[in-house]
């Protein structure tokens, strides 16, 4: 991935973003996988553990420096005792619209005011930094594809690649999927081209896809109890995918 601050939480929110349809990263399944990503980093930095299934604060004092994982954190040891499942939830937009405003500040973003019906004040955001977009997307595609080892990713990475895939983002729905010349599609876009694939077809591929997701996360997550919270939370998120995705009856 590049190398720059983005925190795992705001590459989660780049690689969502769709800037064809810029208002679809604000919905619900959005706003938990990047909550998930303020958790697991929280974790990874060990300020939030786990206590018997319940995300705790490791003290009252410790901050990041990011003001979005501090607000999460101030938020985690305002509130009762929560799982994890609940917290990828519990009043993510909050977290995402500070991720989303901390992208502004880093100029990945961009703020557009205008009025609606030319009366009332409102924001746009459009992607101004695609080429960072688009180097994300590429870096998850290559790591989902196996293009590298499991143990030589980058646990950040892998953490991002196995959240991206609970939330079936475009660049893991079909990992391999870089276009000819090296190009890619969209940040956030699936391709929906899922073709037969080497031996066993689409099982096969579809069985090859569940174990490199499941090495990513042992990566991800080499201590137990970081495992068990990426596991809790990408269910969460998986959860909110399938809910949204599901056909309403008419």
């Amino acid at each position: 991935m590049p190398r720059d601050p983005l925190s795992l939480p705001a590459r989660l929110c780049l690689l969502a973003w769709d800037p064809a349809r810029p208002g679809a990263a604000d919905a619900a399944r959005v706003h938990h996988l990047v909550r998930a990503g303020a958790l697991v980093e929280l974790v990874r930095r060990g300020l939030l553990r786990d206590d018997d299934g319940i995300a705790t604060p490791a003290d009252l004092d410790s901050e990041t420096g990011d003001p979005v994982l501090d607000g999460l954190l101030e938020l985690v040891r305002e509130s009762l005792p929560h799982g994890w499942r609940p917290w990828v939830a519990l009043h993510a937009r909050v977290t995402f619209d500070a991720v989303r405003e901390q992208l502004v500040a880093e100029g990945c973003l961009r703020a557009e005011k205008k009025r609606v019906l030319g009366v009332f004040p409102s924001v746009e955001y459009a992607l101004a930094r695609r080429d960072t977009a688009q180097a994300l997307d590429r870096r998850v595609r290559e790591v989902l594809a196996g293009q590298v080892p499991a143990g030589e990713v980058p646990e950040r990475d892998a953490a991002v690649a196995v959240l991206a895939a609970a939330a079936e983002l475009g660049c893991a729905v079909d990992p391999g999927g870089a276009g000819e010349q090296g190009t890619v599609d969209e940040p956030g876009v699936a391709r929906g081209r899922r073709g037969a694939r080497g031996p066993g077809g689409a099982a096969g591929a579809g069985t090859r896809r569940r174990d490199r997701i499941a090495e990513l996360a042992g990566r991800a997550a080499p201590a137990p109890a970081l495992r068990g919270v990426l596991d809790e939370v990408c269910g969460a998120v998986s959860d909110e995918t399938a809910h949204t995705k599901a056909p309403t009856g008419g």
